[in-house]
């Protein structure tokens, strides 16, 4: 129980220590739907893009997400709390991928091979090239601009 405890920590740790770095920077992901065509992307630079390929958006380093015209729309925190414009909690991204609503409840999941899913199972799409280093950018790419319940 107490290794348990303790890897836990170390893991919050190096989540909120990588975060802090910008570690999502060298996630260059293709986001697809369920059919598999592209549906926009994340470069490594934090830039979100749309089915166009045109900037919607920025993953900067802290967690703050900007859309296309540099307005702070929300926030990714370091435990992955995500977090709207006026600071209310959304939802969260957990270790393991889950992704929970701002009720706690499951509203989907990105796998470690970068599936996403949502609440039931079914496959959402996926982002290709995906690691979990990426799971807070690819997390603020589903809440802010491809919500899990458009597709």
């Amino acid at each position: 129980m107490r290794s348990a405890t303790l890897l836990s920590a170390i893991l919050a740790l190096a989540a909120l220590m990588a975060h802090e770095a910008g570690a999502y920077q060298g996630c260059s992901l293709t986001v697809r739907n369920g059919s598999g065509s592209s549906i926009g992307g994340i470069d490594s630079d934090g830039t979100f893009r749309g089915p166009s390929g045109s900037s919607i958006g920025r993953f900067e380093d802290g967690g703050t997400v900007r859309n296309a015209s540099g307005s702070s729309i929300g926030k990714v925190d370091p435990d992955g709390t995500i977090r709207n414009a006026s600071g209310s909690s959304i939802g969260r991204v957990e270790q393991d991928g889950t992704l929970r609503g701002s009720s706690g409840s499951s509203i989907g999941r990105i796998e470690m091979d970068g599936t996403v899913r949502n609440s039931s199972g079914s496959s959402r799409g996926r982002f290709d090239g995906y690691f979990p280093a990426c799971r807070h950018i690819a997390a603020a790419y589903l809440f802010f601009f491809e919500p899990l319940h458009t597709y």
